[in-house]
């Protein structure tokens, strides 16, 4: 079971057992991760194929250096295309990749086990308490849009010195044709309960016009 099954040139058969172990654990792989990451039906089903869809890969370009340096620019043209999914989606996505290469070298029990053992592991993980700490609060973004006659330079620092753990302006934008301006910064409460409360403060300077508080992500356009 764990030898490859590959002799010097790949049968049919072999291929096709390869398949089989591949796309049934991929599926069984998906299943199990969709337990704890949050994401679309179609992310699952990308999950569940990458694993044959390397090994094909894998099968066809051993020992052709041409073949394999081209598969990989066109790998590279596909991650250059696609949106930067979440660290766990990443994981998930590494996970398949590297069961596809045990497979894809006829290293079926091997693959298996890369592939559903690291779904076991992830789940456990996952429902195990480590790695949580209460004390820390996540980042978020904060939008205020104020009028253009406001003096934004410090005029916000003492709410959030009272509210805030941490803030860093995350940049400034014209809005409304030019007659007002959306100040954005990345921000950590010290109270998330306190979170209606800090955005009344804030109507208090900037006019009630509109505030908004957001989950935070790496800037690509936060403003």
């Amino acid at each position: 079971m764990f030898d490859s099954i590959y002799t010097s040139a790949v049968t049919p058969a072999q291929f096709f057992i390869m398949a089989a172990a591949a796309i049934v654990s991929g599926f069984i792989y998906a299943w199990i991760m969709s337990f704890k990451i949050r994401s679309k039906k179609r992310f699952f089903i990308v999950a569940a194929i990458v694993p044959f869809m390397v090994a094909s890969v894998i099968t066809f370009v051993q020992g052709n250096i041409g073949a394999g340096v081209a598969i990989g620019g066109a790998f590279g043209l596909i991650r250059f295309r696609s949106a930067q999914g979440s660290a766990d989606e990443i994981a998930a996505i590494l996970i398949a990749m590297g069961s596809g290469i045990a497979f894809g070298m006829g290293y079926v029990g091997y693959g298996m086990i890369i592939l559903l053992g690291m779904a076991v592991i992830f789940l456990t993980f996952s429902l195990i308490p480590v790695f949580e700490h209460k004390s820390m609060t996540e980042d978020r973004l904060l939008r205020i849009t104020i009028p253009e006659s406001l003096e934004y330079s410090g005029a916000f620092d003492d709410t959030f010195a009272h509210y805030l753990k941490n803030w860093e302006n995350a940049g400034v934008k014209t809005t409304g044709m030019g007659s007002m301006f959306r100040l954005s910064f990345k921000i950590q409460m010290k109270d998330p309960s306190e979170e209606k409360a800090f955005i009344d403060e804030l109507r208090t300077k900037n006019g009630n016009l509109e505030i908004a508080v957001l989950p935070y992500t790496e800037p690509q356009n936060q403003l």
